[in-house]
């Protein structure tokens, strides 16, 4: 085994080390193929200043096909810091004598995520096979390349080096920021992937992916369906999106192509088919409109039906978005109503012209592969039996048949309630004119029971108990007209329990006659020492008697000292609560409405000094805790991906019944420190947000989610006690220095409690002043609009954190703001452009500053404070446009007018977003000063160092 990884490309989140060389790592493995259900770890090695090593499991499927799984895993995580991220490329390779499977991947490993994994299906043939030139794959797949184009070049540089150099060298550099001076421009090609860098240090870039060639089949997703934090579960988008019937991807001198791509090839597709969903993100319907020839006739199939459609239905109208109804009184000045269409495209498939006759072609079946035919030769007669069956389903009665060894097989182990489970007892299927005699004679040749010793019970409809035995002169009815109740209904299924007697030496005998006065019942055993539920038997009791007078029998069923004390439950329903009464020894069995099939569980009477040692001391608990259990597999929340421990619980178990026990199975003195985080069933990982300390009532709430039910909770240990750790509070805080370009984002946590001077004052301990008597200010910003600068009494509870569109930004006062005339005015300053979408009238970006003007300040003498203060060139600057924004409302101004007058009179500390100045840049303005704007937020895409 090969293991080549990339040297790993740091963020800047973990230390960066001295390292731009590739590793090369080779693993022996003697008798590679009896490997099946072993897990090999490879020795450790190194690449890229990090520990690494090598995990493989090989295991055979259902099919009995071997299965290798390969793992590559960061060995030395224990030492790296809090959040550390390593993004790694590397590839895997198993080579046999002249064979070879190679894999490559990039993988982001993380604290939450130190594997990447790579498996290969039926090993052995992708081994021993040969390699087939054009397959399948090269339909879809095409190639493609990351690139980086430098914008606002700021500095240069002399020196060359590596790729790597750009993430890991920055020996003797004082800061991260210092390496960029120390790159220049390089080029270099792996495998289908060419990256450039150009040679100007610190700048602002972009980056972005050009092909360097298309497949003929090409597939392209709509992205439908996201992933909102704000609900914490999957939504669909159902906006409008056009797509046109002829894609051209050479478009404006091939830009999305690289310019290594072979222009020679015409990349221009055709729509073929349209897949579509129907519904919201929870349920939903999915069709797909297809024109097999690329012709003007489209089809629609939806499941089984196929029908013609015309053009506009298979496309216009799969765009989303909205829709008008049509008026009712088009002669009155109303409004349309318009609604959004939850019928949309999801995927689209086009089809390159210049290769439509080699795809769209006849194929038959020397066309298909061997094993292929065979397989869907396979399921045509599987499909057609039982299309067959259902057909002639009305024709056929299936009649199943428990007895006795079912109850004693099934009771205690595959069901609790009840006594059988129909789905695991013997079937039979007949004709429904055959006659009820053929059935028993089949029934005898089956399980070896002579006619005449059966009897066979029906069961009840509405309970699992066997009702009454047939009558003489249903069993002279064909097989499908025998009814399960008086009703007459018809029925093509029939459930009966066969009454065998039986000698001590389990030779049959002739069942006893069944009178009026009495009836049958069942009976279970119920050990609360034990926690064990077992069939005991069933016998005949009179209607007249008492539970007491079957006593000393059923003593004898168990294996009971005579002595003993017993106590009697009737079981009677569990569904949807469980109901098992205490039964009164002394009432006769009709006073306590007793009738053929019930059943009675009986135990030992426990006495007062074992119930409190007892988890279920009678049977009523243990039934409850049966209904109720769940097994639930609890995941280390730094490792979600590795299998952890599983534990038997309640659903009704409370909050601290579940940390008790999970405390109890880590070994811990203190179930406080447990803190527990819900599994998402729609991303298989945990959700963003932990349970609350005592937050959640029982377990049944903390796996479900929404309508769906899990059965993984993740669980962390943490330093102290979750509700003191739910008394402080984590503010992330972005810190602007007065000079400086860079901003750190700094994680804060204090006491809920604790106010925004206490953040400041925290804040002037950490950070890097411009000067030692400078003073801070913590400005809340909304959706890039300054709302408020927090006053320093606010309780920090009280910041609105939990929108994403909410950032807290901490910043120096400048000096001017210090000494203000009266006359003189703070104003709000933001950028935004027009919305093209047309949902709103501007769109904001970027980051908006407060900016000091004076009383006689036209906006020509603003304008020219502000393109300093923003570094912006004067063909760019030139195109911006200037208004006065009041409630949301733009006024624009022109160079001559007084700024001071146009502002209302504003408290520091109270709301700024109601009015403010507006920088308004046109779309189609330079991209590189947009971008330059644009990525001045603390969540966008300028480089941030995390601490």
């Amino acid at each position: 085994m090969e293991v080549e990884p990339a040297v790993a490309a740091n963020t800047i989140d973990v230390p960066i080390v001295d390292d731009s060389s590739s590793a090369h790592f080779t693993w022996e493995i003697d008798n590679f193929w009896q490997l099946s259900g072993e897990e090999l770890f490879s020795e450790p090695f190194d690449a890229g200043g990090y520990t690494w090593r090598v995990l493989l499991f090989m295991y055979e499927d259902d099919d009995d096909v071997d299965q290798l799984s390969m793992y590559i895993e960061v060995v030395d995580s224990a030492t790296l810091p809090y959040g550390w991220r390593i993004d790694a490329e590397f590839s895997l390779a198993v080579v046999s004598h002249d064979h070879a499977m190679v894999w490559r991947d990039k993988h982001q490993f993380s604290s939450r995520e130190k594997f990447s994994r790579v498996l290969c299906e039926t090993l052995e043939e992708k081994m021993k096979g040969t390699v087939v030139e054009g397959t399948i794959q090269q339909l879809f797949e095409g190639h493609d390349m990351i690139y980086v184009e430098c914008i606002n070049m700021a500095y240069q540089s002399t020196s060359k080096g590596t790729f790597y150099d750009l993430q890991l060298d920055v020996k003797g550099c004082s800061g991260v920021y210092a390496s960029f001076d120390n790159y220049v421009e390089v080029e270099r090609l792996e495998g289908d992937n060419r990256y450039y860098v150009e040679p100007h240090g610190l700048q602002d870039a972009k980056k972005g992916v050009l092909f360097t060639d298309f497949p003929p089949v090409l597939q392209l997703q709509l992205k439908r369906f996201e992933y909102d934090f704000m609900q914490g579960t999957m939504v669909k988008i159902n906006d409008r999106y056009e797509f046109p019937l002829q894609l051209d991807l050479d478009k404006e001198d091939g830009k999305y192509i690289s310019r290594e791509a072979d222009r020679s090839v015409r990349n221009l597709y055709s729509l073929h088919s349209v897949f579509v969903h129907t519904g919201g993100v929870h349920g939903g319907h999915y069709s797909v409109y297809i024109r097999p020839t690329l012709s003007d006739q489209w089809f629609k199939f939806d499941d089984e039906c196929v029908t013609k459609e015309d053009m506009k239905t298979a496309v216009d109208e799969q765009f989303g978005g909205e829709e008008e109804l049509p008026q009712a009184n088009p002669g009155l000045n109303n409004s349309p109503f318009k609604f959004t269409k939850h019928s949309n495209a999801y995927m689209l498939v086009y089809i390159r012209e210049s290769e439509k006759d080699k795809i769209i072609c006849n194929v038959d079946e020397k066309d298909t592969a061997e094993h292929l035919r065979i397989r869907l030769t396979k399921e045509r007669e599987e499909k057609e039996q039982r299309r067959k069956e259902k057909a002639e389903a009305h024709l056929y009665t299936v009649i199943k048949v428990a007895c006795d060894a079912d109850l004693h097989k099934q009771i205690g182990k595959h069901i609790y309630f009840d006594l059988v489970d129909h789905d695991r007892v013997r079937c039979f299927r007949f004709r429904k004119e055959t006659s009820f005699a053929v059935f028993e004679e089949e029934v005898a040749k089956e399980m070896g029971i002579p006619v005449q010793y059966q009897r066979f019970w029906l069961w009840s409809k509405h309970q699992n108990r066997p009702k009454r035995p047939l009558k003489p002169e249903e069993k002279d009815l064909p097989v499908g007209y025998v009814r399960e109740d008086v009703n007459k209904i018809n029925s093509t299924e029939l459930k009966l329990f066969l009454e065998v007697e039986v000698r001590q030496d389990l030779q049959p005998i002739y069942p006893p006659l069944k009178t009026q006065a009495e009836i049958l019942l069942f009976f279970k055993l119920y050990d609360p020492f034990k926690e064990e539920l077992r069939y005991a038997g069933r016998f005949f009791v009179k209607i007249t008697g008492k539970p007491i007078e079957i006593l000393s029998k059923l003593k004898e069923l168990a294996g009971f000292e005579q002595g003993e004390e017993i106590e009697l439950f009737e079981e009677v329903k569990f569904d949807p609560n469980v109901i098992c009464d205490h039964i009164n020894k002394e009432v006769t069995f009709r006073e306590s409405q007793f009738e053929d099939g019930d059943i009675i569980c009986f135990q030992k009477v426990v006495n007062v000094e074992s119930i409190n040692t007892l988890r279920y001391p009678d049977v009523l608990s243990f039934l409850e805790y049966f209904h109720n259990r769940q097994v639930v597999r609890f995941h280390a929340l730094e490792k979600p991906r590795e299998e952890g421990f599983s534990l038997e619980l309640s659903k009704r178990d409370s909050y601290d019944v579940v940390v008790e026990r999970v405390s109890r199975h880590l070994n811990l003195d203190d179930p406080s420190k447990i803190r527990l985080t819900p599994h998402s069933c729609y991303f298989q990982q945990p959700k963003p947000q932990p349970i609350e300390y005592r937050g959640i009532e029982c377990l049944s709430m903390m796996l479900t989610d929404y309508n769906q039910t899990s059965d993984i909770l993740y669980y962390e240990v943490l330093d102290i006690p979750l509700p003191e750790l739910e008394d402080l509070k984590t503010l992330k805080v972005a810190f602007h220095h007065a000079t400086k370009v860079e901003v750190v984002i700094y994680t804060i946590i204090l006491p809920k409690k604790s106010t925004v001077g206490d953040v400041i004052d925290y804040l002037k301990t950490e950070v890097e002043l411009s000067h030692k008597d400078a003073e801070l200010r913590l400005v809340e910003v909304y959706c890039h609009k300054i709302y408020m600068i927090s006053p320093l009494y606010k309780i920090i509870e009280h910041l609105n954190i939990n929108d994403r569109n909410w950032t807290l930004r901490a910043e120096e006062i400048p000096e001017e703001e210090k000494d203000l005339n009266p006359q003189d005015r703070v104003i709000h300053v933001c950028h935004f452009m027009e919305d093209t979408t047309q949902k709103q009238q501007v769109q904001y970006f970027g980051e908006p500053f407060f900016l000091v003007i004076r009383e006689d300040d036209t906006l020509a003498d603003v304008k020219v404070r502000i393109q300093k203060k923003l570094q912006v060139p004067d063909e760019e600057f030139t195109k911006w446009k200037f208004a006065l924004f009041y409630r949301g409302h733009p006024t624009y101004l022109q160079d001559s007018d007084i700024v001071s007058t146009c502002f209302q009179r504003n408290d520091v500390c109270g709301v700024w977003e109601q009015q403010h100045l507006g920088l308004e840049h046109s779309y189609d303005t330079n991209k590189s000063s947009y971008a330059a704007i644009q990525n001045q937020g603390p969540y966008e895409h300028r480089l941030r160092i995390y601490n």
